[in-house]
Order: structure tokens, then sequence, then C-alpha cells
């Protein structure tokens, strides 16, 4: 008769041992890297995301002289593809552009768009603002129209 397989013994050896934490260590440290440092919530983006798309509508509307009352759009699925950390006014920012999903409402259709945002952080670090590009006034800095961003 044949011997029959051996079995692992259910002990690991030290070296074992301490290449499975090395190996661990690294993998958690590679999966928090993808989340980004100091990017804000989701929640944020999509307040944000609503907001720039509801001032845009606004401005076509007022252009145009028609009513702005369409109602806030719905945005949902936000994926970030890019982040830069950049000065904005006198205070800390987000460069974000990526893809979201949204639609006006009472609309069926939904719209895969491009999104490329700018994000001032607050004082303290706990809030964000909406902040928009404004062209220059001495043509060597940027200037920004900041606008807060709604409370849920």
């Amino acid at each position: 008769m044949l011997p029959g397989p051996t079995t692992p013994s259910p002990q690991l050896s030290p070296l074992r041992r301490l290449l499975a934490l090395v190996l661990c260590g690294l993998l958690s440290l590679g999966l928090s890297a993808c989340g980004g440092v100091g990017q804000p919530p989701q929640k944020v983006l999509l307040s944000a995301l609503t907001l720039q798309i509801d001032l845009t509508q606004r401005s076509i509307a007022d252009a145009l002289e028609l009513s702005s009352d369409a109602g806030a759009p719905q945005v949902s699925r936000v994926r970030v593809e890019s982040q830069q950390a950049l000065p904005i006014a006198a205070g800390k920012g987000l460069h974000l552009t990526g893809r979201f999903d949204w639609r006006l409402p009472g609309d069926p259709i939904r719209v895969d768009s491009a999104f490329d945002l700018y994000l001032q952080r607050g004082e303290r670090g706990q809030s964000w603002r909406l902040a928009r590009p404004s062209g220059s006034s001495d043509g060597t800095t940027q200037d920004w129209i900041i606008d807060p961003l709604p409370i849920a």
C-alpha cells in the first residue's frame, strides 16, 4: 500500500510568520493609498457636483432670460480619477477630475459625464467649499469664486 499524502503542520515557522506579517502590512498600506490622502468624503463630492450643475444651469438661464426652476439635479456614482493639492485663494485646496452620473428631476435619462472640480478646504480641515476659477485681476495670480456647500 502507498503512503497517504502528508498534511502540512498547522503551525507556521517563525520565518513564515514574519513574512506573512510583512506581506499583510504591505498589502494594507497599498490599499490605504487608493483612498487618496485628504480626499473629501463622497457626500461632499455629490454636494459639490450638484451645486456646480445648479450654478451652471442658473447662469445659462440668466443669459437666455429663461426661468431656472428646473430643480436640483440628481448626482450619483462619482469616480475620482485624479487628485492634486493646490492653494486656492488663502487656503488649501484640491483639484479633482473624474466621472459621475447625473440626471435632471423628472428626466428618466441618466448621463455619464466628466468633471473638473476645485474644492477649498475649511480653515480647520472639517469643511469644504466649491471653488471656481474666475480669471486673474492682476495677470499673475488666479482669482476664485468660493461658494459654500449646502448643509445636508
